[in-house]
């Protein structure tokens, strides 16, 4: 019986233990932190063999295989004694893909993801097909194929997944965007992370399909390098296309097969230049798997956006208060801003990711009259905005950033929460902060 090594008990490590034991593995978890007790319960459940506060090496290194948690850097020394004793140490993805047939739809992109993936999710579903979304996403990929095993999957992916994925293919892969993030996993070389997502595309096909931001610079470019096996179907907000989907007298236009659809971008669900991107990618997919016109516009007018990510929380004395909890870098934030309509009061701040403010600087003078720093330290928020934004103040929680954004707002305002920053100085994580946001708004 071969040995399956999983690290880390978290929601990818125990679905991936549950389809291994399912396929007839010896199963071994181990995760050096302490294990959540919904997850202990589901390991003791089905008798799966684990331990926590350590990695007895002496038992990993006996793997036929090893299934990673796309959180543990290559650069951890076990994963390097596995890699000189080459043993195979792959992600979860990968390890789920070898036991479907279904056809997968993968999102990735540095900005995004989340949204397509859920509103790809949302027009499938809404078209009666046998559907499930998983990634980073909901309940793992592994679980669903072991437990439900869909026809058709949407994968929220990230370059850390991306990274161990080796013979899966995505049947229709989205490239949303690439701007600089997790670089530190990347030895500080954004070319890494580049190659990392574009590793959407490897193992396809003519058969296949690419759908991408043929506005993105980085993309564009990187496309002209590779040899790219897949049918290509762009979307762009300014330039017109004679396939995929473009943007034109405030419609959007989507041509597949020399059929068009059109739609009003008025009638979308989610506003923001950003939006018309993310709901073009999902349109495109729509149209591949010849899902009905009406169908489709229909999702993509009446989608709910998810918790954290530019959501409405309420109105009070005429001023509106959203949570962007989720944008944790620089560019999240730039999209948030960017759809922001009324004069806003920005809550920012918390753990610095080595964040370059300045291409925020435009979008702060045109829509930004206050802001409120939510963080221990705010010395490089002040340096960057104090000359562009007069009223400037500090908080030390979210009960207190919501009081003094209040004071702030006047009628016809907004009040965005959009970090820009990781959130564990102050808080859990970033829907701890949403949350208590959400909860001094509410008390106001």
């Amino acid at each position: 019986m071969k040995l399956l090594v999983v690290l880390g008990a978290g929601e990818s490590g125990v679905g991936t233990a549950i389809l291994a034991q399912k396929k007839g593995f010896e199963v071994f978890v181990s995760d050096s932190g302490v294990v959540a007790q919904e997850y202990r319960d589901v390991l003791t459940n089905y008798d799966i063999n684990w331990e926590e506060g350590k990695h007895s090496e002496h038992k990993i290194l006996q793997a036929d295989e090893v299934v990673k948690s796309p959180g543990i850097p290559e650069s951890v020394p076990l994963v390097k004694k596995l890699r000189d004793l080459n043993i195979s140490v792959i992600s979860e993805i990968e390890f789920a893909g070898r036991y479907t047939k279904a056809t997968t739809i993968c999102v990735t992109g540095s900005n995004g993801k989340t949204t397509t993936a859920m509103l790809t999710f949302h027009v499938l579903k809404k078209a009666g097909l046998n559907v499930g979304l998983a990634g980073n996403i909901g309940a793992s990929f592994a679980k669903q194929v072991a437990e439900e095993d869909f026809d058709y999957y949407v994968l929220e992916l990230s370059s850390f997944q991306l990274d161990g994925m080796f013979q899966f293919k995505a049947d229709i892969a989205m490239l949303l965007n690439i701007t600089p993030d997790h670089l530190d996993r990347y030895d500080n070389k954004m070319q890494n992370y580049i190659d990392a997502k574009f590793r959407i595309i490897q193992n396809q096909t003519s058969a296949d399909v690419l759908i991408y931001n043929s506005d993105d610079p980085i993309i564009q470019d990187e496309m002209g390098k590779r040899k790219v096996q897949s049918t290509c179907l762009p979307f762009s907000l300014d330039k017109e296309l004679n396939a995929g989907a473009f943007i034109k007298n405030e419609e959007i236009i989507t041509i597949i097969n020399n059929q068009q659809t059109k739609m009003s971008v008025h009638d979308l669900a989610l506003q923001g230049k950003h939006n018309q991107s993310n709901s073009m990618a999902a349109g495109i997919a729509g149209r591949v798997l010849e899902i009905r016109k009406e169908i489709i516009r229909e999702s993509l007018s009446d989608f709910q956006n998810i918790e954290h990510r530019l959501e409405f929380v309420a109105r009070v004395h005429g001023i509106e208060f959203i949570n962007d909890s989720k944008a944790t870098n620089v560019n999240s934030t730039w999209y948030a801003l960017e759809s922001m309509q009324n004069p806003t009061i920005w809550i920012v701040g918390g753990v610095d990711k080595g964040n370059d403010y300045s291409e925020l600087e435009d979008l702060i003078r045109q829509k930004v009259v206050g802001i409120v720093c939510l963080g221990k330290d705010n010395k490089k928020i002040h340096n960057a905005f104090g000359n562009i934004v007069e009223n400037m103040v500090d908080a030390g929680s979210a009960n207190e950033a919501v009081a003094l954004a209040y004071r702030m707002a006047e009628k016809g305002h907004s009040v965005l929460m959009s970090p820009a920053c990781a959130s564990f100085d102050l808080f859990e994580n970033y829907e701890d902060r949403g949350n208590q946001f959400k909860r001094a708004v509410r008390a106001l």
